[in-house]
């Protein structure tokens, strides 16, 4: 059995596994429980289907830093529920999924993967962090596009994509990341840069999209050779290099904010898969109602063990 390490943007998946499970699944109560049982549905299925021997549910510790704040003050800001000056602020998150996190967690804990975050980081940087010290291939689990830019064949890095489902996963590999994008994966932030993100309150570029981002870093590499070329007036038209002038202060922020972080200090991190205690998994899935969820997420782990 050959190492693979598996980390999860967890709070990616329990989002995709709320809006996913109907609201009608509830435990005896009448409490909902469709999160925490579609999330353990989604483990089951990726330990069976990518066969890791390890396994970290990522999380979201600060999941909208301040520092990323400071840099690009509209950073998510339209998820922002309410601002906390002393502490992270609180995202918007429905109060049924806001109930299940604690029975997510608690789940995890009793099927041995350990949860990890950082403070002041998002969950994207303890992927990028565990990806990058990582001796052995690895599947980041993700919904988020973000996340590409960590794919790297020679170190054997792939992105499992959620975007389009658990149904239709997409396994994002160099060759997939150049065929979709045009882009190869270390381009991929400048690429997200200049393109812009509404969904994480980016602006990007103005008027620099998709073909006209990939176009250029074909030309010209990276962001700072674009920019270069811009100055000598090389190799873009003028209409162009009035676009990139006009987003310079953008710019000198942005890629610090788009780029994820990949040296934090996460001290020992003990991923390897084992077998859960049956008796105990039986008996949070009757207190917390969750089925044969949890029991399938526990078999699916015991064949990795």
């Amino acid at each position: 059995m050959s190492d693979r390490l598996m980390l999860l943007d967890s709070a990616s998946l329990y989002f995709r596994a709320f809006y996913g499970v109907p609201d009608t699944v509830k435990d005896r109560d009448g409490r909902p429980v469709n999160a925490v049982r579609g999330f353990l549905d989604m483990i089951a299925k990726l330990v069976t289907t990518y066969e890791p021997t390890h396994l970290v549910a990522c999380w979201d510790d600060d999941w909208r830093p301040q520092w990323r704040v400071d840099l690009i003050p509209t950073y998510k800001t339209h998820r922002v529920a309410e601002t906390v000056e002393t502490g992270p602020d609180v995202e918007v998150v429905p109060d049924p999924l806001e109930l299940q996190i604690p029975a997510i967690r608690e789940s995890l804990g009793i099927l041995g993967i350990p949860i990890v975050g950082a403070a002041h980081h998002e969950a994207d940087d303890v992927i990028g962090t565990l990806a990058t010290r990582a001796t052995m291939p690895v599947d980041v689990v993700t919904g988020d596009r973000d996340l590409i830019q960590l794919v790297d064949d020679a170190r054997g890095i792939r992105v499992v994509y959620t975007g389009r489902g658990m149904s239709n996963l997409d396994v994002l590999t160099n060759d997939a990341v150049i065929a979709k994008y045009a882009v190869r994966p270390d381009q991929y932030a400048d690429f997200a840069t200049m393109r812009g993100d509404a969904s994480d309150g980016l602006p990007g570029v103005a008027g620099v999209g998709d073909k006209t981002a990939a176009t250029l870093l074909a030309a010209h590499g990276d962001l700072d050779g674009i920019l270069a070329a811009a100055v000598r007036g090389e190799g873009m038209s003028a209409g162009v290099r009035g676009k990139l002038a006009a987003a310079t202060d953008y710019l000198e922020v942005a890629p610090r904010v788009v780029r994820v972080v990949r040296d934090l200090d996460l001290g020992d991190v003990d991923g390897r898969i084992r077998a859960a205690d049956a008796d105990a998994v039986e008996r949070l899935a009757e207190s917390r109602g969750l089925g044969s969820s949890l029991g399938r997420a526990a078999a699916a782990l015991r064949a990795r063990a």
